[in-house]
């Protein structure tokens, strides 16, 4: 954007009209998402129960009727009406087994999957319906808010959150628009989006105004982008880890014959979610597909740090803790990837390095001194 001298005081206060109702939608929709989770999970669960009797029923029948290596096809109702599908695989001669191809017990039933309640449903789409107004009225909100300065909006930690909250609304609802089965991460993401854009305009909010000299240069644009995209995946991660952790304690305590899920939840609602190495794939997918882009990041830093201090590299506290976040989750990979953890070591190494990315954004920029302290607060 083209840099100027001047603030447009209408523009700075519609953007933060906008971004305050952006944050009343989201909460609106976080109930939402509340509800389909706490009132749709038995129905879902009653579904595989369906599947599983008929299944059952048509497993001696396929068995008998195996003569060489044949596919049986079984039709089942749902709870909707309609009709489920699955696919077995007879295999011949006496004491024949039938091997699955369908769905299990393990796998993802998700909101808005067959099963869940109708008003659950409901909620759910209301939600989703919520999410994408929510966004479009937070898009508006950062827009106004560079327009209102005539520059890139994210020079302070004000306007990184912001931007960093409509990069995890933007990925949950694109993922959405590509048809994939995800509205189960509505709630935790929503959840995020309210907390960061709460904390940003009570607590890190600074008025719309010009830069520091040091950052009127394009690569504003370059390098705290790329700091926001890897934020968001670190995010979606972070989720991720959280909800494989819960998988594998509710899955323990299945088989140690317990009634509840961990803390004390619903067990319909653990067995909604994909299974627990699933969530400890997609986490370490996640974090290995953004180190790259974080180690980019850091070079972008430098180089910028090069042309407006002179230096390449000074050990500054945001330096310091960019390099320590760049270490931890290089262990984490390292750990995954040649010593074979896997599970809840590794998931345990994920949320430490998540800790160090967070203190690196909120500590360092809020309580430590430096070169980087461009919070505003």
């Amino acid at each position: 954007m083209h840099l100027a001298s001047s603030v447009d005081p209408q523009l700075a206060d519609l953007s933060n009209k906008l971004i305050y109702s952006a944050m009343a939608v989201y909460l609106i929709a976080m109930f939402a998402y509340m509800f389909e989770w706490t009132f749709g999970s038995k129905g879902a669960v009653a579904v595989r129960s369906i599947e599983q009797a008929g299944l059952a029923a048509t497993v001696a029948d396929a068995e008998a009727k195996a003569k060489g290596a044949k596919k049986v096809t079984v039709t089942v109702a749902s709870a909707h009406g309609g009709t489920t599908t699955l696919t077995r695989t007879a295999l011949a001669g006496e004491g024949a087994t039938v091997v699955t191809s369908g769905r299990g017990d393990d796998e993802v039933d998700g909101p808005g999957a067959a099963g869940t309640s109708v008003k659950a449903d409901l909620a759910g789409r209301i939600a989703v319906s919520l999410t994408v107004l929510g966004l479009l009225l937070h898009i508006g909100g950062v827009l106004t808010r560079g327009l209102s300065v005539s520059r890139w909006p994210w020079g302070n930690m004000y306007e990184f959150s912001c931007a960093f909250a409509l990069a995890m609304t933007v990925a949950f609802v694109g993922l959405l628009v590509a048809k994939k089965p995800v509205r189960w991460l509505g709630l935790p993401v929503t959840l995020a989006v309210v907390l960061t854009l709460g904390i940003a305009t009570e607590v890190l909010y600074t008025e719309s105004e010009q830069l520091v000299p040091a950052l009127h240069s394009y690569w504003l644009a370059i390098h705290v982008s790329t700091a926001i995209v890897c934020g968001g995946a670190f995010y979606a991660a972070f989720v991720t880890t959280l909800l494989y952790l819960g998988k594998d304690s509710f899955d323990k305590r299945m088989a140690a014959g317990l009634t509840k899920g961990p803390l004390g939840t619903s067990a319909s609602v653990w067995r909604r979610l994909p299974a627990a190495s699933t969530l400890d794939k997609l986490s370490y997918r996640i974090n290995a597909l953004v180190f790259p882009l974080w180690t980019f990041t850091i070079i972008a830093g430098a180089i910028w740090a090069e042309a407006a201090w002179g230096k390449y590299w000074e050990w500054d506290p945001k330096e310091t803790w960019s390099f320590i976040t760049w270490v931890a989750y290089a262990c984490y990979l390292h750990a995954r990837a040649t010593a074979g953890w896997k599970g809840r070591k590794a998931a345990y190494l994920a949320l430490a390095a998540f800790a160090c990315w967070l203190f690196n954004y909120y500590g360092v920029n809020i309580f430590v001194t430096g070169k980087h302290s461009y919070a505003g607060i």
